[in-house]
């Protein structure tokens, strides 16, 4: 990999000779701008301004416009000359815990590579430290026209940097939550637990960019002089009018799409397992409610033919009623089953 800055990390007295290498890259497709009369490529040539000329690459350097329209020039000299200890090292001022980095405030990120044999050591060290620390480094570097701050971690066996947004440069989140008074019942928290454990977990490695497919095949189909492929009919959007019936749709469909069978992919009642307020379910209360009967009537039954052996008739009879009752009560209230 070629690497696009070179200087050396800053830990206290030691300094690391490294190189700057990109650890992503996009395979996003590019496209040309064309006349769409004739397919000509649209170019963008650099003129000046001043002789009305087209200029070339060697000839463009950098200036800053002032407030009155003044342009100031700036050399690449002034720019490698700044009094600044981090023009060409990766200083690093703090150790942090991982989670106390915000992740709005990542960037690009970076590896960086030990340079020359003197680095493998200190390279290592710094490296060993930061997993033993269980802790990142915050560091401050200066790349393309600009001091920026680092995050330093351990990635397999090379340290990898972040590069992270200044804490004044992200925005923050006013005025985009709902500004009405929304109330969530424990059933639908209980449903939206039931759709994340069905949908579970997911090995980033499987998952693959399909638009950029879809643009491949289109490219292909019409490079052969064929025709691109139709899009499928959207599905039929509407509103949600009851959101327990769609959450309750999308953990049966989450079921299902896994290979699970009918039994399983049915919703089961979660409302009652969590809160003492919620309603019990039918079919639960049927099947409860049923049994109770027979069991009660196999007791009367067993009571009757006692008092008539017995001669004691009516206090048996009594008992076995009030047995009867109290085991209808408690075999009517319905059992909770989990999910």
């Amino acid at each position: 990999m070629r690497s696009i800055w070179n200087g050396a990390i800053s830990f206290g007295l030691v300094s690391i000779p490294i190189k700057l290498v990109n650890a992503t890259e996009s395979h996003s497709i590019s496209f040309r701008q064309i006349h769409t009369e004739d397919g000509g490529r649209i170019r963008y040539r650099k003129f000046c301004e001043l002789e009305d000329r087209e200029v070339t690459q060697g000839e463009i350097g950098k200036g800053y416009e002032d407030a009155d329209g003044t342009i100031i020039p700036i050399t690449e000299e002034d720019l490698s000359s700044l009094p600044l200890p981090t023009a060409k090292t990766i200083e690093i001022v703090a150790f942090v815990p991982a989670d106390r980095i915000d992740p709005l405030q990542m960037d690009a990120a970076y590896y960086l590579q030990a340079s020359g044999a003197p680095a493998a050591k200190p390279y290592t060290l710094l490296r060993e430290a930061l997993k033993r620390s269980n802790k990142v480094a915050i560091a401050k570097f200066a790349l393309r026209g600009r001091e920026r701050l680092g995050m330093l971690r351990v990635v397999g066996e090379a340290i990898a940097m972040h590069g992270l947004l200044w804490p004044d440069e992200v925005r923050a989140p006013e005025g985009l939550a709902p500004d009405t008074n929304v109330t969530v019942r424990d059933q639908e928290l209980d449903l939206a637990d039931a759709l994340m454990d069905t949908l579970g977990e997911v090995d980033l490695e499987d998952l693959h960019d399909e638009y950029r497919e879809a643009v491949e095949e289109v490219i292909a189909a019409k490079a052969a002089g064929e025709a691109p492929p139709q899009a499928p009919e959207p599905a039929a959007g509407g509103k949600v009018l009851d959101l327990m019936a769609a959450l309750e749709s999308s953990v049966r469909a989450a079921r299902e799409s896994r290979g699970e069978d009918a039994e399983h992919a049915e919703v089961k009642p979660l409302p009652q397992r969590k809160t003492a307020r919620a309603a019990p379910k039918q079919t639960g209360g049927k099947k409860s409610t049923s049994t109770a009967k027979k069991t009660a009537a196999k007791k009367t039954t067993a009571a009757k033919k006692s008092t008539a052996k017995s001669g004691q008739g009516t206090a048996k009879k009594t008992a076995s009623k009030s047995t009867a009752k109290k085991t209808t009560a408690k075999k009517s209230t319905p059992r909770k089953r989990s999910a």
